[in-house]
């Protein structure tokens, strides 16, 4: 883990414990059981190895911070969607699924500092030459995350122009867009590079357009969510 990585980590360690102090899951006679949330389909953030093992960064970051509490995490599988609803009815304590700060977010859980933040992206057929615009995407068809942050962005902007595909998961996605069912993918830069691009399945890809960075939709970055509490002092983390 890089210096900022570690920083952030830090951080983040400073609000969950506040958090975790609060809600009673810090005790010093017993080790207590923190449920974190995730759909592990976000490689290489966070995903499953042939073993079955969530790993990846999310994961990493989630080991560390339940190692400097002191207490016992386990994982909850939960599709995209369903993460915030698992959380406010308290099927899971806490989500780390690279899950962006937004303001409508805001309004349904806590956020913690945030420890990474990227822009989106769209990519294609290197051979295909896509224009992102109405024009460019008119009868084109886009594959997204269902519920994300750019799956909202896609609507908003070219929902009236183009079939937007969604998926339960990204790796979804990359799949249908290699075998040649859609046109146009987007989604987190980095994880786009990583997952697809730098991939034999993505090879004859590549990105195209600027970068989306507009707050309203890409965030203030990515952090850990959790249950709003009647504590109100933890928003400052």
């Amino acid at each position: 883990m890089s210096k900022m990585e570690t920083r952030m980590m830090r951080l983040m360690v400073t609000g969950f414990l506040a958090f975790a102090s609060m809600t009673g899951y810090v005790q010093a006679e017993e080790k207590q059981v923190v449920r974190l949330a995730s759909d592990f389909t976000y490689p290489p953030f966070n995903y499953r190895d042939p073993d079955g093992k969530p790993v990846g960064f999310d994961i990493e970051i989630a080991d560390a911070l339940c190692q400097e509490m002191q207490v016992k995490c386990e994982w909850v599988m939960q599709d995209w969607s369903g993460l915030i609803p698992a959380l406010l009815s308290n099927k899971a304590d806490a989500i780390m699924a690279s899950m962006r700060i937004t303001e409508d977010r805001k309004q349904k859980v806590l956020f913690t500092h945030k420890y990474y933040q990227t822009p989106a992206r769209f990519a294609a057929r290197a051979a295909d030459q896509i224009d992102i615009s109405k024009a460019g995407l008119k009868g084109k068809t886009i594959g997204v995350q269902r519920g994300t942050i750019h799956d909202h962005y896609v609507t908003d902007m070219f929902g009236d122009v183009a079939e937007i595909k969604r998926y339960n998961g990204q790796e979804e996605v990359y799949l249908d867009a290699s075998s040649g069912r859609l046109d146009v993918v987007f989604g987190n830069s980095d994880q786009l590079a990583l997952a697809f691009l730098d991939k034999d399945s993505g090879k004859e890809f590549t990105f195209f357009g600027e970068a989306v960075k507009d707050p309203k939709y890409i965030g203030e970055g990515t952090a850990l969510a959790l249950r709003k509490k009647r504590y109100q002092t933890c928003r400052r983390f």
